[in-house]
């Protein structure tokens, strides 16, 4: 971990702070209760816990794994419906191979990302494919859940495959930290990932004592999730480590730090940064399904037990 990098980050454009710019403070840290999703692979739910007045409009996220599979063990999901958000599915180590009943599917892999806009609703099921089934293997990444305004609800479903070589790459301004930017806007660079609500997703590695300050739109909340190592978070020095969530408050910068020595398991303090801007709409969510009201809910349980949502296609 991770898959995309670079030799020398001091080649990269840099990005940070404008000077007393104010940074964020450090409201609450929450440490991921664990559990199994699918057919039984290990996740960390790393928003449970969090009021969502802060997530709004991220619903949930999982981080899948790390884990190193023996020979037969790689598992996914099984068909499955959704509607009414977007997910983005993140592949750090590993493979997953996506099809859906819209006919849709490919492959992610070592820092690809597939961007899902669920819409109107739709089946799908994610799998290792047949040689990381046989083989074992490393397989680690992340689910992230997307919140919809009520206007996009209903939308038809899109799918973006974001190669990890299309990641846009930045570095820190004394080149300790590089930076990953999937989506949204960070000082001026952009992501590749389109996306309907405004987001900003990041994936940074930070070096050993190392601080890592960005600036972050004041419209937008901000979290930041450990996925491997240990540091610290604004300006106050926050501890955070791996499997840990960080909420921010209202400011103009975020401050990540990395310890000075981190585990024999990771070379850097291995941070996701997300931001958005609040949809402050009612959110019914069960499930698979996310709407304003338990009506909208209802309809889109009878929906899918109607095959409304999609047929599972032959294999």
């Amino acid at each position: 971990m991770p898959a995309v990098t670079v030799e020398n980050p001091l080649t990269l454009p840099r990005v940070s702070a404008p000077a007393g710019a104010p940074q964020r403070p450090v409201l609450y840290v929450g440490t991921a209760p664990t559990g199994f999703e699918g057919e039984g692979f290990p996740v960390r739910r790393a928003f449970a816990g969090i009021n969502y007045k802060y997530l709004d409009p991220f619903i949930m996220m999982d981080q899948m794994g790390e884990v190193d599979y023996a020979a037969g063990e790689p598992k996914g999901t099984p068909w499955h419906p959704h509607r009414g958000f977007e997910t983005v599915t993140y592949i750090i180590d590993g493979t997953f191979i996506h099809r859906d009943s819209h006919g849709g599917g490919g492959v992610i892999t070592d820092g690809d990302t597939q961007w899902m806009t669920a819409g109107s609703g739709l089946l799908h099921i994610e799998t290792p494919p047949e040689e990381l089934v046989t083989s074992g293997g490393l397989f680690h990444g992340l689910q992230l859940w997307v919140n919809l305004p009520r206007e996009d609800k209903m939308i038809a479903p899109k799918y973006q495959d974001i190669r990890g070589g299309s990641v846009r790459l930045l570095a820190s301004e004394d080149g300790g930290s590089l930076v990953r930017l999937i989506a949204g806007d960070v000082a001026g660079h952009e992501g590749p990932g389109a996306t309907h609500t405004p987001i900003t997703m990041i994936h940074a590695s930070v070096s050993p004592g190392a601080e890592l300050t960005l600036p972050w739109r004041t419209d937008f909340n901000a979290l930041a999730y450990g996925l491997a190592g240990h540091g610290s978070a604004g300006a106050e020095g926050r501890p955070f480590a791996m499997g840990q969530t960080v909420v921010f408050g209202q400011g103009d910068s975020v401050t990540i730090r990395a310890g000075k020595k981190q585990e024999s398991r990771t070379e850097n303090f291995e941070v996701v940064l997300l931001g958005g801007r609040p949809i402050r709409e009612p959110m019914q969510h069960y499930g698979p399904f996310v709407m304003n009201t338990h009506a909208e809910l209802a309809q889109a349980f009878d929906d899918y037990q109607a095959g409304r949502l999609g047929v599972i296609p032959a294999a």
